[in-house]
């Protein structure tokens, strides 16, 4: 058999006849992507499903191709055959052995585009490219195997890579409208923020509103930098509001450390001091001032502080040594007020005012020249004291309210009347029972019962008032 001089032979010059045959050569095979979905790609999601067509098998090759006598192969296709190339050195199976693994190969890569398109592993764009450099290849190729079905598979393919190309465009439309809605809360509560006043968490708040806002997905320009100039303006505007607060507060601190700066130096030239009520009342008053300075700056506040009680404790702890020793020198005393207060509870309970009246008067007098005593029994003394002098007041009081002219006046005057009234109600009570009226009889029965019982209240109120 002659050789024929065609690119689509894919095998060398023939030698004689001790030469091997060349076997078939099977056009290229892709390398496969590795497992898992490309980098920076949406997740998989469902696709229309694409069932492969098994390739030929070399049994199969009759079916979709022949070899005619001048060893040129011949596909059948749809629209009848044409050649795809000869292999006059071989076999007619041979022959189509060798264009039936070219059709191998291109199933292949057709299978493999199908699976990483219906995974989501590969992009729109790189999946219509991948999809449109294939076609190229089956799309007349010389191969012996249904190219047909190659192509109605690679068409099928175009549907799916629109359907991802919409699914996907939602999905982002979806992203981007969760973006602008989430950046409208970010704008809210940013001016939230600004109006208030939290200068510490209120910083640190925003701050990390912004570096989520610098994560959010940003599409429409117009509407996007509307709401960052929201965002952007509550930032500025806090800022400026808290470096505002700041600058008056240490205006403030300052102020507050120019005066007690100046309470420090007058309580100082006060420690020493040795009068002891006018001093304690100056310290007081030196107090109430430091108090409504307000803080000046911590590490000043404190020195000031420090130097502010050290004063005051220098001149208390004077004082109350002073006064240490004025209590133990007045304890004599106490014991002298202790046997004074013995004597007047013993006028208790009164018998004889007067009696009680001149005996309390010189125990007072003997209680004034005793002197002072320890400041700790000063209330507890003075208390006792106190207590039979109210007894005796009382007790003068409630016999003048008895022996009150005036009242007993009053109150003799109350009993004549009752009498009186008294005596005209039994005159009337007796006429009513002659004339036998009883309802009369009842009402001036009952009438001068209660008049009766007046008249016992104040017989009893007359004779106290007369002793």
């Amino acid at each position: 058999m002659t050789s024929q001089g065609n690119s689509d032979q894919g095998n060398p010059e023939p030698g004689n006849a001790d030469t091997p045959r060349p076997g078939p050569v099977p056009g290229p095979r892709p390398t496969p992507r590795p497992p898992g979905p490309r980098p920076g790609a949406p997740a998989a999601r469902p696709a229309t499903p694409v069932v492969p067509v098994a390739p030929p098998t070399v049994a199969d090759a009759p079916t979709w191709g022949r070899v005619a006598e001048d060893g040129t192969v011949y596909v059948r296709t749809a629209d009848g055959e044409r050649a795809v190339g000869q292999y006059p050195e071989g076999t007619a199976e041979e022959a189509l052995t060798f264009f039936v693994r070219r059709f191998e190969a291109l199933a292949f890569e057709v299978d493999l585009l199908e699976k990483r398109i219906a995974t989501g592993t590969v992009a729109t764009g790189d999946a219509e490219a991948s999809l449109t450099k294939l076609r190229g290849e089956v799309v007349g190729a010389n191969a012996v195997g249904d190219l047909g079905s190659l192509e109605e598979r690679l068409t099928a393919l175009e549907s799916l890579i629109e359907e991802q190309r919409a699914a996907r465009k939602a999905e982002r439309a979806q992203r981007v409208e969760q973006a602008r809605a989430r950046m409208a809360q970010i704008a809210d509560e940013a001016e939230k923020v600004a109006a208030g006043n939290d200068w510490r968490n209120g910083a640190n708040r925003l701050r990390d509103l912004l570096e989520e806002w610098k994560g959010l997905s940003r599409q429409d320009k117009t509407s996007d930098d509307a709401l960052w100039r929201r965002f952007s303006t509550a930032r500025t505007t806090y800022t400026r509001r808290r470096k505002a607060h700041f600058a008056e507060q240490n205006q403030a601190r300052e102020g507050a450390r120019q005066i007690k700066e100046r309470l420090v130096a007058e309580a100082e030239a006060l420690a020493d001091s040795t009068d002891w009520g006018p001093t304690a009342g100056k310290y007081r008053d030196l107090m109430q001032k430091w108090k409504a300075a307000g803080p000046a700056p911590k590490d000043v506040d404190d020195a000031l502080w420090k130097r502010f009680r050290g004063a005051q404790d220098t001149f208390f702890g004077a004082r109350d040594a002073a006064n240490a020793a004025l209590d133990e020198e007045f304890a004599a005393n106490a014991e002298v007020k202790e046997a004074l207060l013995a004597e007047a509870e013993a006028l208790l309970p009164i018998e004889d005012i007067k009696v009680a009246k001149e005996k309390f008067r010189g125990i007072a007098e003997r209680w004034e020249a005793a002197g002072k005593v320890p400041r700790a029994r000063i209330k507890e003394l003075e208390a006792r004291i106190r207590k039979v002098e109210q007894a005796i007041r009382s007790f003068e009081d409630e016999q003048w309210r008895r022996t009150d002219p005036e009242k007993s006046a009053r109150a003799n005057e109350m009993v004549t009347k009752l009498e009186t009234a008294i005596a005209d109600v039994e005159a009337d009570l007796a006429k009513a029972r002659e004339a036998g009226n009883a309802k009369k009889v009842a009402e001036l029965e009952e009438n001068l019962a209660s008049r009766q019982a007046f008249l016992e209240m104040a017989r009893r109120t007359s004779q106290e008032f007369s002793g």
